[in-house]
């Protein structure tokens, strides 16, 4: 076993990685910036190291002052949460010449689907179905012009190193495609320090669906089933699921089918420690491959609650060289878990950002209910990262009961002196088409609709 772990990251993922490591009993080292000093992942570990001022490019994204925080502590092995350096093959390769484990996948596999336009290009060759797209990185509108007109509108114009819907535009006709080529990749070099994007053919009323994969350093692969994360704003989740209300009710034979796909395409890469493969499907049961996320996901917890598998200790104990204890055979899906994103913005004023100190603080709690969080009475909410306060967390013994208690938990939700998503959370669970599972990506767009969106606020 590991002594000592360094978490590399901030906030409710970090407090989630040193709760993992202290059942373990392996010790934890945080590494903070300048304006976290008295965020609760420093408080919870054992030690805590600050490594710069508040910007991330400036603590959490300099590799140099993170190492030599591990250096300074002596630890093991360094866990890199997710956003920040967790896809960064770099620091991976760092990690290994420093003779420090990874908790993540090899640099190798990482630099295989570092590039969405190679993941593609993988998927393919494993037989999985993607969308029709640009055969690689698109250099110039010109080449963009002709690859929207080979494959038609609306298409996609997609950062090969993004994420979290940076770098990523609709475009319906030639004017929207230059305007959103040219504004994707000023977005990509921006977030990522690389501009290079593609394009892919636009599925309309797109259901996102994703599954969970764990692989050994022993050549051992599976997956713990599905995600729905359709519920989306801008291309970012805000509510997700599992099992797929879409998978479990319509298309069930696609669980199956789905599954072995995103093993066979972790299979090529050779991909070790958990990961996601990212799916999208329409209407009529056909999906396509979108991409690899290298890391744990936010949204980790509802896998861990309809299978009973903590998820970081299994990444802890693949970073050590143990072989996968489950099979495939051994996953077994129990129950429903929906998971809510608190987010500390304001959803009735284009969900702008609302730091701030939190004067009081009060979890919800009960059987069936968890709370992912960092947040308390007291914790100043800075503005130099994501707005993301906590995560909440209902399992039930089929969708319904899970639906119950998180409309229920979000009522006792109770946090004072910021804004946050819960009211418009709230909306969302009392929806009629969330509570029968229909509805797809554009659900938020239709929510926040003329009338709709009236309702809603006054009942907020």
């Amino acid at each position: 076993m590991f002594e000592k772990i360094l978490v590399a990251n901030r906030g409710e993922i970090a407090v989630r990685i040193i709760r993992a490591c202290k059942e373990l009993n392996v010790r934890t080292v945080a590494v903070y910036s300048e304006i976290d000093a008295n965020s609760m992942h420093v408080q919870l570990a054992d030690e805590a190291i600050c490594i710069g001022k508040a910007a991330s490019s400036e603590s959490y994204l300099r590799i140099d002052r993170i190492i030599s925080a591990a250096e300074i502590a002596d630890v093991d092995a360094i866990h890199p949460g997710y956003g920040f350096l967790s896809e960064n093959a770099h620091f991976a390769d760092v990690c290994e010449n420093c003779n420090i484990r990874f908790i993540g996948p090899s640099s190798r596999a990482m630099n295989l689907l570092e590039d969405k336009a190679v993941s593609r290009a993988l998927a393919k060759k494993a037989g999985v179905p993607i969308p029709p797209g640009s055969e690689g990185i698109v250099e110039n509108e010109q080449i963009a012009l002709a690859t929207a007109k080979k494959i038609g509108y609306p298409v996609m114009i997609k950062a090969v190193a993004g994420g979290g819907g940076r770098g990523m535009r609709v475009a319906h006709n030639d004017i929207s495609l230059v305007k959103g080529f040219h504004t994707a990749r000023t977005e990509a070099e921006k977030a990522f320090g690389n501009s290079g994007v593609y394009i892919e053919k636009f599925i309309e009323n797109p259901h996102h669906i994703e599954f969970q994969i764990l692989g050994d350093n022993r050549g051992n692969i599976i997956h713990l089933g599905e995600r729905d994360c359709s519920i989306q704003r801008r291309n970012q989740k805000v509510v997700e699921e599992s099992p797929s209300p879409l998978l479990e009710h319509k298309f069930k034979d696609l669980r199956k089918k789905m599954g072995k796909a995103a093993v066979r395409i972790a299979e090529l890469a050779h991909y070790t420690n958990a990961g996601t493969v990212e799916f999208i499907v329409d209407d009529k049961g056909n999906f396509y491959f979108l991409e690899v996320n290298k890391r744990i996901q936010v949204e980790h917890p509802i896998t861990e609650e309809v299978t009973g598998i903590d998820l970081v200790k299994q990444q802890i104990m693949i970073a050590m060289g143990e072989p996968l204890r489950i099979s495939q055979n051994d996953v077994q899906f129990k129950g429903h878990a929906i998971e809510c994103r608190i987010n500390a913005e304001d959803p009735f004023n284009d969900f702008r950002p609302s730091p701030g100190r939190i004067e009081m603080y009060y979890a919800p709690g009960g059987r069936g209910v968890r709370v992912d969080s960092h947040a308390y009475a007291g914790y100043t909410i800075p503005p130099t990262y994501d707005s993301m306060i906590g995560k909440l967390i209902t399992y039930g013994k089929d969708r319904r009961d899970a639906m119950d208690k998180m409309s229920r938990a979000l009522g006792e939700y109770m946090i004072t002196g910021i804004k946050t998503t819960i009211p418009f959370e709230q909306a969302i669970l009392q929806d009629p088409n969330f509570r029968r599972g229909v509805y797809s990506t554009n659900f938020i767009e239709q929510l926040l609709g003329g009338a709709r969106r009236e309702l809603i606020e006054e009942k907020a």
